[in-house]
């Protein structure tokens, strides 16, 4: 049985739906917080349980009969991140599981200046330490994170962000439809994949004229100070360090940590991975029609 976590998140769901389409429900089970979120998955055949990265000895039973398990990456930073997937890969590795497939990033280096990647490297070690062959699925840095800095500006006309470097994007939809396609054949990567990303990398000047073009106004970018912006996003509710954080993704852009392109991505789906613009013009159709 192929076992994934986080089914009911942005990735994880997408994910799960996208396997069903490889196997047969039966052979595929979800470990969620809540269950009853779940339950949509449930009425198809899927099986589904309640599994805590806070609870380590339940994911024994979530994980019950995994020939692989799927652990997809917490939205934590630093250690309480690193202690949730060590969690992860020792329920997966108590319930006998053949292979532990994870998704990491890119850019995941100990020596990053983005503490996600930091987190995800420590991770790898943890896997490759745990023992079990592993697969870390090196994803490209989200377009959904691209288009919530951008959000502000595309209303306001003034994308005012600190200075960048090429990012290469890549949409949830891809990189879900590729776990799917790596899930079901199993072993076909060992270790870390090379870099799932889209096609095309991109600053956040060339993010300005997609914008431009997609909304027919004109969206202008400005480059904010890194102490400016860090004030604003702390004036505007962020805690401080999450905005530390924030500003990570933009000091390791810089420095191009996030600008390769690879074509195994589109190989894995068969075509050419989503472009940025198409996801934009998505939201944006989506936006319209509510």
């Amino acid at each position: 049985m192929i076992i994934v976590t986080g089914a009911t998140g942005q990735l994880g769901r997408q994910i799960v739906e996208r396997l069903l389409t490889r196997v047969p429900a039966d052979r595929v089970g979800v470990s969620v917080r809540d269950p009853q979120k779940a339950q949509p998955f449930a009425d198809r055949g899927v099986r589904v349980r309640h599994g805590s990265f806070d609870d380590p000895a339940g994911l024994t039973h979530a994980f019950e009969g995994a020939s692989q398990v799927l652990i997809v990456s917490v939205d934590k930073m630093g250690e309480e991140a690193v202690r949730q997937h060590r969690a992860a890969i020792d329920g997966a590795v108590a319930a006998g599981a053949r292979r532990i497939l994870y998704t990491s990033h890119m850019g995941a280096s100990a020596s990053s200046l983005f503490q996600p990647c930091r987190d995800h490297a420590t991770t790898e070690e943890a896997l490759r330490a745990s023992g079990v062959p592993f697969t870390s699925l090196r994803n490209g840095f989200y377009a959904g994170s691209a288009l919530q800095f951008a959000g502000h500006g595309l209303e306001s006309g003034l994308m005012a962000l600190p200075a960048d470097g090429p990012v290469s994007w890549t949409a949830h939809a891809d990189l879900a439809d590729a776990a799917a396609a790596v899930l079901a054949d199993e072993g076909s990567f060992d270790g870390p994949t090379p870099p799932l990303t889209a096609a095309q990398a991109l600053t956040f000047d060339d993010i300005a004229s997609i914008a431009t073009e997609a909304t027919g106004r004109t969206i202008t970018r400005t480059t904010a100070p890194d102490d400016q912006f860090h004030k604003q996003l702390v004036s505007n509710g962020v805690p401080a360090e999450a905005a530390d954080q924030l500003l990570g993704v933009f000091a390791a852009a810089r420095v191009g940590e996030f600008a390769a392109v690879d074509p195994t991505l589109a190989a894995l789906l068969g075509r050419e991975p989503l472009t940025l613009s198409a996801v934009l013009r998505g939201q944006l159709s989506s936006n319209d029609g509510h």
